[in-house]
């Protein structure tokens, strides 16, 4: 602990049973806060206990009710019972790292904001979570001492169409998690193979929610143009939850019948390695990420990835990965070079692996550490 640091609360509600790019976020900051002598303390759901008292050994871990499993009750517990929980452990910060945060916070606050496509591409989203995270995020600017962003482009684009103070937002980058993502061993590629039932077909990989931003219709349509006149085709694995993009299935049904393409839903955290290092390409062809975990984690697993230029994902990727623009036709013929040549492919590997190194949860953490400071000094000040 640094002399004169502020206590932090962190509150982990609203991470979701299954570890998407969030979950994974708030799960990795903790064990690096904790990790670096942080003062913290989290409160989560009771179903988490466990894990954070396994991430985070030397911080207190605190249950919420059993209540705020529900959307609807965790917004009300926040805005009503977490302000008294921060007074009541003397927390000097209180870290929301989902967008929503207290109104009424007797401490200094530091909400995360993890992209601005509900403002910039709201169609991409539900009417219904559009305007939601809309309204908090404009909350969450006017309201809070600090905002972690977790690229350029996300603090221009909230700059631009928010009207966020520049001044205080933070661009803090993600880490990669090496001990889940790293270069697979022969048997991690063989237990991921054996999961999907796979054999010794090679295959292009996609890990992420099927929703509309990840442009899965178009990297279907480009997977079966990429394919067109190989006498021996890779197969397409769509590794992540359902989503709700109505058109995937409309480009499953295009797709010939000689190509195979399959939706393995959810795919145990033993076997991403395995799954991201195997494949040929990690194809990620989004319309626009507010920082692109899954391109950097694929990264880390010394995969050859294709995605595009929106928004932060060059932050990500520099130039060791592959880019492509978003339709059909430049997805298939970018996977198809990349196919065509091993070389290449080993190439945009070795670099990936490399530059994946520039980024780590000990960084991360720190400079959240310097936010949660520069957050309680803003809130000193204004009182």
């Amino acid at each position: 602990m640094r002399s004169g640091e502020p206590s932090v609360l962190v509150d982990a509600t609203a991470v979701p049973a299954d570890r998407g790019g969030v979950g994974r976020y708030v799960d990795s900051l903790v064990a690096a806060l904790d990790a670096d002598g942080a003062p913290i303390s989290v409160v989560c759901q009771s179903r988490d206990i466990e894990l954070y008292t396994r991430l985070a050994p030397s911080s207190r871990v605190l249950p919420a009710p059993d209540s705020v499993s529900t959307r609807t009750a965790r917004l009300t517990w926040e805005q009503t019972t977490l302000p008294r929980l921060v007074r009541r452990i003397g927390a000097n910060v209180l870290h929301s790292p989902h967008y929503t945060t207290p109104l009424a916070n007797p401490a200094a606050s530091v909400v995360t904001l993890h992209d601005a496509t509900f403002f910039t591409d709201a169609v991409l989203h539900s009417s219904v979570k559009a305007r939601f995270f809309r309204g908090w995020t404009r909350a969450a600017l006017a309201r809070a001492s600090m905002c972690v962003v977790p690229s350029e482009a996300t603090a221009s684009e909230l700059v631009r169409v928010a009207g966020a103070d520049a001044t205080r937002l933070e661009v803090v980058p993600h880490g990669v998690d090496t001990d889940r993502f790293h270069p697979p061993s022969p048997e991690e590629v063989d237990a991921a193979r054996a999961a999907l039932d796979l054999g010794s077909t090679p295959y292009v990989a996609f890990l992420g929610a099927l929703e509309p931003r990840k442009n899965v219709p178009a990297l279907i349509r480009g997977f079966a143009n990429a394919c067109r006149g190989r006498a021996d085709p890779p197969a397409l694995v769509l590794a992540g939850q359902p989503g709700w993009d109505s058109q995937v299935e409309r480009a499953l049904d295009a797709v010939p019948h000689r190509l195979r393409v399959i939706r393995a839903g959810y795919l145990a955290f033993e076997h991403l390695a395995g799954f991201l290092g195997g494949a040929e390409v990690v194809a990620y062809p989004s319309l626009g990420e507010g920082f692109g975990l899954p391109v950097l984690e694929a990264m880390s697993c010394g995969a050859c990835v294709l995605t595009t230029r929106r928004l932060a994902l060059p932050e990500v990727g520099g130039d060791a990965v592959s880019y492509c623009g978003v339709g059909a036709g430049d997805i298939g013929a970018a996977l198809a070079e990349l196919l065509d040549d091993r070389t290449l492919r080993a190439t945009l590997a070795a670099a990936a692996q490399r530059r994946a190194k520039e980024f780590s949860w000990s960084l991360s953490a720190d400079a959240h550490r310097e936010v949660y400071a520069r957050a309680a000094a803003r809130a000193r000040v204004a009182h």
